[in-house]
């Protein structure tokens, strides 16, 4: 399991008067050492100072076991298309905060993309075809859900 910090999901300003330390979503992949394909990516798809600001992002973080997974030579292949990238990784992410219990009221968001995201609401957790490792992880700029695959729109 990938270890995060994990609150539950409350306001900003309930952290904020608590004193809890909140990284932004970055910094939090970047800390629990599980995110290198995934930040990578961000920067090769120039999306690193819009998750590094304010948000509020939900995002869909898939681990590094998740782009190994992928047939051979596509993480290379979609870093050298960073527009492509780029689609896939807003795939990954829906504009405001919400939470595990928030997103089963719906049975798809809309992603920064475009498309819908479909969710499951069985246990397991899934987003589309991937299965939710660990939920409602409170960061300064949104929230992160960790899945075990990449997921592509359409």
């Amino acid at each position: 399991m990938i270890a995060l910090r994990h609150y539950p999901i409350r306001s900003f300003s309930y952290y904020l008067r608590n004193n809890y330390p909140m990284s932004t979503i970055l910094e939090t992949a970047q800390a629990a050492g599980a995110f290198k394909t995934l930040l990578a990516a961000v920067d090769a798809a120039g999306l690193r100072e819009a998750l590094e600001g304010p948000g509020p992002f939900t995002v869909f973080a898939p681990s590094d076991e998740a782009f190994a997974a992928l047939p051979s030579g596509t993480v290379q292949t979609l870093v050298d298309n960073p527009p492509q990238l780029a689609r896939i990784l807003k795939y990954h992410v829906i504009a405001g905060v919400y939470g595990k219990d928030q997103l089963l009221k719906q049975d798809q968001w809309p992603s920064l993309e475009g498309a819908a995201i479909p969710v499951r609401s069985h246990d397991p957790f899934e987003i589309k075809n991937a299965t939710v490792l660990t939920a409602d992880v409170a960061c300064s700029n949104g929230v992160v859900h960790v899945i075990n695959r990449v997921i592509l729109p359409g």
